[in-house]
C-alpha cells in the first residue's frame, strides 16, 4: 500500500458504510480502531499488512476520526495474539475469503506458466499478476517470503517448460549438428585457453554451467 493520501482518496476508499460501522461496534473499545484498520486495509488491497509500519498513518487517523478514537489507541493493538487471529478470520469471512493452501501454490505456479510467463518475466508485473488472481479467486495471498518462493518456482519451472519444448522439437540431425557445433567450438577453445583472460568464462565452461542448471 502506498504511503501518501490525499484527503479525497481516503474518502473515496476508506470511509466506513454503516454495515461496516455496526460490525466495528461489537468489538471492544481498546480493540476497535484495529480491527477497522484492518478490515479497511484488507478491502482495499484484498490482504493484510505484513506488519504494523506498512499501515500508512494517514489511514490510521482517518479511521480513528470516524470512530471518535485517539490514534494511539492503535500502538496497543496486539499484533500477534488471539485477538488478531480471531479480527482476521472474521474479516475473511465477511468478505468470503479464505486462507491459502499448498495446492492453490501449486495451482497458481501452473496459472503463471500457462498465462503470465509467456507474456512478461518482469517480477513487479508478475507480482501484481499473482495478487490479482488470488482476489478474483477470494484468497488470501500468503506471507511475502512464500510469495517471493511461489515467483521464483514460476518462473524456473516455466524456464523448464520451455528449455523441454524446445528440445523435443529438435530433431535427431539437428541435434546432432548442435553437439558437433559445441564439441569443434570447445577444441578450438582449448588451443586458445592460454591466452585467454583469467576472469572470463570460456565457452567449455559455460555448456557445463548450461547443463548443470538444466538438470536442476
Amino acid at each position: 500500500m502506498k504511503r501518501n493520501w490525499e484527503l479525497d482518496e481516503l474518502i473515496d476508499h476508506f470511509t466506513l458504510m454503516p454495515d461496516e460501522l455496526k460490525l466495528i461496534q461489537t468489538k471492544r473499545g481498546d480493540t476497535k480502531l484495529g480491527f477497522a484498520v484492518l478490515f479497511k486495509f484488507f478491502q482495499y488491497e484484498a490482504r493484510f499488512p505484513y506488519h504494523k509500519n506498512e499501515i500508512p498513518k494517514s489511514l490510521i487517523h482517518y479511521l480513528a476520526k470516524q470512530l471518535f478514537l485517539n490514534p494511539d489507541v492503535f500502538e496497543q493493538y496486539d499484533w500477534t495474539g488471539r485477538t488478531i487471529s480471531y479480527h482476521r478470520t472474521e474479516i475473511r469471512n465477511y468478505f468470503g475469503f479464505r486462507e491459502v493452501e499448498k495446492q492453490d501454490i501449486d495451482e497458481m505456479v501452473d496459472w503463471l506458466c500457462k498465462s503470465v510467463l509467456y507474456h512478461n518475466h518482469e517480477l513487479n508485473f508478475v507480482e501484481d499478476q499473482v495478487y490479482k488472481r488470488f482476489r478474483e479467486l477470494g484468497i488470501e495471498p500468503p506471507a511475502l517470503d512464500r510469495m517471493e518462493r511461489l515467483i521464483h518456482s514460476a518462473v524456473n519451472s516455466y524456464e523448464q517448460r520451455f528449455f523441454n519444448a524446445t528440445y523435443n522439437k529438435l530433431s535427431k540431425p539437428t541435434l546432432a549438428k548442435l553437439d558437433s557445433l559445441i564439441e569443434s567450438i570447445a577444441d578450438m577453445e582449448d588451443t586458445t585457453e592460454e591466452n585467454s583472460p583469467t576472469d572470463s568464462l570460456s565457452f567449455n565452461e559455460l555448456k557445463w554451467t548450461g547443463r548443470f542448471r538444466y538438470s536442476l
